[in-house]
């Protein structure tokens, strides 16, 4: 498996370490993931730091009047470097992943970890896998749809690769039953034309496609979309999370309580 701090310049790190360091002094954090473009495989010169986060409050926070809320979402740009960190508590995930979403699956099942507890997070995939289901494909399938108005908007290459790798990671949890969010590794579920795309994103955010590519790239990103329903048919993981497994998300998490008291 790659380093996921290898996919960051020595820059990017320098700056990024310490300001970690800052928020996991603050919370304790079950992962800390690298999100955006750089978890997708085409990110560019000037693509920000996505810093999606799980982080367990201490139980004794939960059973109080008060409500214990997530930090807020906070942008910052560092010499230079923009981070864009955000963090929910674990309950709320783990919920989140019981109907399917996308984000929270991604934040404990992919590679980018940049921190948080090793050993915890080894539990939570454990506990996570066996829920994946047709839920997360209808996640994939509207984000892609989402990313495909934006598209329209803006015919971007970014908004372009956006709609390829969400549909392609629908396409592959239905074919595949494993979450995979590298474009590169989705290549068997997309266009061949590819390259073209990561070629031009790579210059920059913001790069805007002639009207004639534009167009030519506005029926494949439909016929990616439209694959994600025909795969429903053929799908290997159930319609809805089995019982047992959802059992036992929520044995572990009151496990997790007593030991985070």
């Amino acid at each position: 498996m790659r380093d996921p701090w290898s996919v960051l310049t020595d820059h990017q790190q320098s700056v990024a370490k310490p300001f970690l360091a800052v928020r996991e002094a603050e919370r304790k954090h079950l992962v800390v993931y690298l999100s955006g473009a750089h978890a997708y495989g085409f990110p560019s010169p000037d693509s920000d730091l996505d810093l999606k986060c799980v982080h367990v409050a201490p139980t004794s926070q939960l059973v109080g009047l008060e409500v214990a809320e997530d930090p807020k979402d906070r942008i910052e740009v560092i010499d230079g470097v923009e981070l864009d960190y955000g963090s929910n508590e674990l309950a709320p995930v783990l919920r989140g992943a019981i109907k399917g979403n996308g984000n929270y699956l991604e934040r404990i099942l992919g590679e980018l970890v940049l921190g948080g507890d090793s050993a915890l997070l080894a539990e939570a995939r454990e506990v996570v896998r066996p829920l994946l289901s047709r839920r997360c494909a209808r996640h994939y399938a509207g984000f892609a749809t989402s990313q495909l108005r934006l598209f329209d908007e803006k015919p971007t290459a970014k908004r372009a690769l956006y709609v390829l790798r969400t549909a392609g990671t629908g396409i592959h949890l239905l074919a595949r039953g494993e979450l995979v969010i590298d474009l590169d590794r989705l290549r068997d579920h997309l266009p061949d034309e590819v390259d073209e795309l990561l070629a031009i994103k790579r210059t920059g955010e913001r790069s805007e496609l002639e009207a004639a590519l534009a167009a030519e790239w506005r029926g494949r990103l439909t016929d990616v979309i439209d694959a994600v329903d025909r795969g429903w048919r053929t799908a290997v993981i159930p319609a809805e999370p089995p019982p047992s497994a959802v059992e036992a998300a929520d044995r572990w998490l009151r496990e997790v309580r007593k030991r985070h008291w």
